[in-house]
């Protein structure tokens, strides 16, 4: 059975998450929805980053990539986070509901990654999943390869593109599919991340 150790929000989790009785269930680290394409802003991020790290969680953020101008998202994403040397931060590269037409490019995502890599001084972490292995098909790529993966396959095994050995964090349920746990406590069900190792080392590689 994965761990719980990570979990990832958004305003879709509604109502008022109870972050002490998650990390009493086991939870470390919270990677929440900050930001999408060029505008929008979560408006629970604030508010639910001050009680994560109240509660003694790890906080990350994550933008959710679009067809936008690149450098007008990570505008919109940094100036949603501010810049914090305690904070994990990630670029949500997957289809856009809204239709192909709004969906970020991998090159987009390339750009998006590097320039957020200069600002913070240090490697973000790329999320994806069939959308990423599409575009990547069989080749591998070594810039995408210097960074974190955090995966996501609603599967009892997570397979990965060969730009990688292995994950980062695998998002193994979204609450409803894949393995099991799908809830923790204080938040219900919700995106649940397992992390290949003890705690600790988590902690040591969160905002590497």
């Amino acid at each position: 059975m994965p761990n719980n150790l990570v979990i990832d929000i958004s305003h879709h989790n509604a109502g008022s998450l109870d972050f002490s009785a998650a990390k009493n269930g086991g939870v470390v680290g919270v990677i929440a929805k900050a930001t999408q394409g060029s505008g929008f802003k979560d408006p629970a991020y604030g508010s639910r980053k001050t009680a994560a790290v109240k509660a003694g969680l790890m906080w990350g953020a994550y933008h959710f990539g679009t067809a936008a101008d690149v450098d007008s998202q990570l505008s919109n994403f940094l100036g949603s986070t501010g810049i914090d040397n305690n904070m994990l931060y990630a670029l949500d590269f997957e289809k856009n509901g809204q239709g192909d037409a709004n969906t970020m490019s991998l090159a987009q995502a390339k750009d998006f990654i590097r320039k957020l890599d200069n600002r913070l001084g240090r490697k973000a972490v790329i999320y994806g999943g069939n959308l990423l292995k599409t575009e990547l098909g069989g080749a591998q790529d070594a810039f995408l390869g210097q960074h974190r993966l955090w995966w996501a396959q609603y599967n009892n095994t997570a397979h990965i593109p060969p730009t990688w050995s292995k994950f980062w964090l695998w998002q193994f349920t979204d609450g409803h599919n894949g393995p099991t746990p799908h809830s923790v406590s204080g938040i219900g069900n919700c995106d649940i991340d397992t992390f290949a190792g003890p705690a600790q080392q988590l902690q040591a590689q969160w905002a590497q």
